[in-house]
This record gives C-alpha cells, sequence and structure tokens, in this order.
C-alpha cells in the first residue's frame, strides 16, 4: 500500500493509505505498539457511518473501546467542547495509559488531537481521516487546536499522531459540496511543491469521489516533507503551507462558524495570493489560470459573497497567527511549484487583493 514516513526521531510515525483499512485499524494500531483503553472520538455525522466497524476492529485486537460523539461542525471546534469530551473521558475510565482514535474530517483531527495533547498532559493518538481536506492534509503534521471568537485554531499544541490510516472509501459518503472543498488544499500542494500535479488536478472528475491512492499519498508526502524541515513553525519552511490561508481564515472567520467551509474560503484565498504573487514577483498569469480553473471546476468560489465588508476580513485577518509580532508573512508564489515567505507584502496590498475578490 502506498505509505508516507514522517521523520520527526521519536515523533516519526507512518501514514498508510488503501481502499478498506477502516475495518484493519484495530490491527494497524496495535503493530504500532499502542496498549490500554482507547477513546473513540467522532462527530454526528461520521459517527453513524463507520464507528461501528472501527469499534468492531478494535475490539478484533483485544482493545477495550469507549464512543465519544460531539455535534458536527466548526462550530464545535470550541475550549468548551474540549472540556466536555475530557471530562466524558474520565468519566469512562480513561486515564495517561489510554490513547484516542479521531474518526472524522479536519474538525475530529483537530479537535480530538487537542484533547489527546491536554489530556493527563497528553496520551498518544491515532487519525482515521474520512474527508478529502483531512485526507490530504490535516491529518498529518501535529497541528491540534480549536477556535475561539477572534478566530480560527488561535488555541493549540503540537501533538503528532502515533500513526494515520486513510481509507479513501470513506470519501464515497460526504456530500458533494465537502467532497469538493478539500480539494483546495491539494491545489494548494501543488501550487507550492508539485507543479506536474497542478495538470493531474486538473484531469480530475469532480463527480468521481474515489481519488486514488496514489494521489492522496503524492499529497500527504508533500505536506510530511514540509513538516519534517520545520515540525514546529521556527525556519519559517512550514510557512509555506500558509498559502491562501491568511486572507482565506480572515474570510472564514468573519462569517458564523461554518456558513463557508474551510475549503471554499481558502478558494478565495488562494485568489488573493495569486493576485499578490502577480503584482508582486510577477507570477505568470497563464500559471494563475491553471489553478484557477481547477478551483473553477471543483465549483470552488472565487467570488466573495456580498455582505463581508473588507474592513472586517482585514480585521480578522490581523488575529491571525501567522502575523508574528505585527508583521506580516505572506506567502507568495515565484513560479508554478515555487513558493515563498514573503516580507514586502503591505496590508494596503492585502486590502487591495480582497477587493479583488469582489470582481468576477
Amino acid at each position: 500500500m502506498p505509505t508516507v514516513h514522517v521523520d520527526l526521531a521519536n515523533r516519526s510515525y507512518d501514514i498508510l493509505v488503501e481502499d478498506g483499512l477502516l475495518d484493519s485499524i484495530g490491527a494497524l494500531i496495535q503493530s504500532v505498539g499502542l496498549r490500554g483503553k482507547c477513546a473513540l472520538i467522532t462527530d454526528s455525522n461520521v459517527g453513524p457511518l463507520y464507528a461501528e466497524r472501527v469499534l468492531a476492529s478494535l475490539k478484533e485486537a483485544g482493545f477495550n473501546a469507549s464512543t465519544h460523539t460531539f455535534p458536527a461542525g466548526e462550530g464545535s471546534k470550541s475550549m468548551t467542547q474540549a472540556s466536555e469530551l475530557c471530562s466524558a473521558m474520565i468519566e469512562a475510565g480513561h486515564d495517561r495509559s489510554s490513547f484516542v482514535v479521531a474518526l472524522g474530517g479536519g474538525v475530529t483531527g483537530d479537535l480530538a488531537g487537542f484533547v489527546a495533547a491536554i489530556f493527563y498532559r497528553g496520551i498518544p493518538f491515532v487519525q482515521v481521516p474520512t474527508t478529502i481536506v483531512s485526507q490530504v492534509d490535516s491529518s498529518a503534521g501535529g497541528k491540534t487546536g480549536v477556535n475561539s471568537p477572534e478566530g480560527k485554531n488561535l488555541i493549540g499544541a503540537f501533538h503528532q499522531p502515533r500513526l494515520v490510516v486513510v481509507d479513501p472509501l470513506t470519501l464515497a459518503s460526504l456530500p458533494g459540496r465537502e467532497y469538493r472543498e478539500g480539494y483546495a488544499e491539494a491545489i494548494k500542494h501543488a501550487a507550492i511543491r508539485d507543479e506536474a500535479m497542478i495538470d493531474a488536478l486538473n484531469a480530475l472528475d469532480p463527480a468521481d469521489q474515489h481519488p486514488s491512492a496514489d494521489l492522496l499519498a503524492r499529497n500527504l508526502a508533500i505536506k510530511a516533507r514540509v513538516v519534517e524541515e520545520d515540525e514546529r513553525e521556527t525556519s519559517g519552511t512550514r510557512a509555506l503551507l500558509n498559502f491562501g490561508h491568511t486572507v482565506g481564515h480572515g474570510i472564514e472567520a468573519s462569517l458564523p462558524y461554518g456558513e463557508m467551509l474551510h475549503g471554499e474560503a481558502i478558494s478565495l484565498g488562494i485568489r488573493a495570493a495569486l493576485y499578490l504573487s502577480e503584482k508582486i514577483n510577477g507570477f505568470p498569469k497563464e500559471d494563475s489560470a491553471r489553478i484557477l480553473k481547477f478551483l473553477k471546476t471543483f465549483q470552488l468560489p472565487l467570488v466573495l459573497p456580498e455582505g463581508i465588508s473588507t474592513e472586517t476580513i482585514m480585521a480578522k485577518l490581523q488575529r491571525d497567527k501567522k502575523f508574528s509580532g505585527g508583521s506580516i508573512k505572506f506567502v507568495l508564489l515565484t513560479s508554478a511549484g515555487t513558493a515563498m515567505v514573503s516580507d514586502q507584502v503591505t496590508l494596503s496590498d492585502i486590502s487591495e487583493a480582497i477587493e479583488h475578490l469582489r470582481v468576477g
């Protein structure tokens, strides 16, 4: 099966990608040496679909597991929900010898990973992603966290998983909109590190919800190599993964959580970043067109919805983690497949890029 190894010394782990792995999770977890009780954390959408299969596999491998289900949606990525999950785990008899299995999309992975990071000061966890966003990006890398009213992911911890198990067959159950939105992260990877993948993605049929394991692994390998170079965002390399996210997060935070899906906001952020890449770095317009063509084919938004002011977006994005010490670090493309972190982007430039999103 396609396997991506994330080499982080004593925090290293494998990402396994293959159809049907959901039914082998217990044995796979056993093979990495995890023992003790398991807390299966999932949401109200994914739980009814896949929790019983995962529990059966865990039981077959000899694990005693409890299930903890939270309401689906971005609104659950909160300190309140994290606290409630921790309390439920304590009531179920979990302690520092337990481990967490995160079954679901990016919200579940972030929330369950954060719970694992803080429960008894940190217990192991396993990622079992079930959406495109999580299967190509968020399940790897160890970023966990919750939102606050001021912005996305402002409260969190770096906590690497012990194993990531990707079963592409779980994508078939996604609503079309949720399936397509995840590809904003895939085109991001192509734009910053793999030019050839731009064309590979443009060849996909958005109605076919069964991408190849190799394509998913190709994305995860990009994420893994960047994480290996800069696990905790200290050298600047990992910041490249924020391409499209500065403006995207500002837009997402300007709306009630969940009104715009993460990948939809990132699509708008990518268009803004392409505009600034052209303006500041002379990025070729024809390469921007290749990327925008993909976003349009996958029905991702390229025009800002009415009713969101530029001032609101600017206020939200300036609270983002990417504004270190008040300075602007903005990811731009220099060529297709190559990105840089620029300190040449001004607040006026960003405001101009947001206004550009109002034009079709």
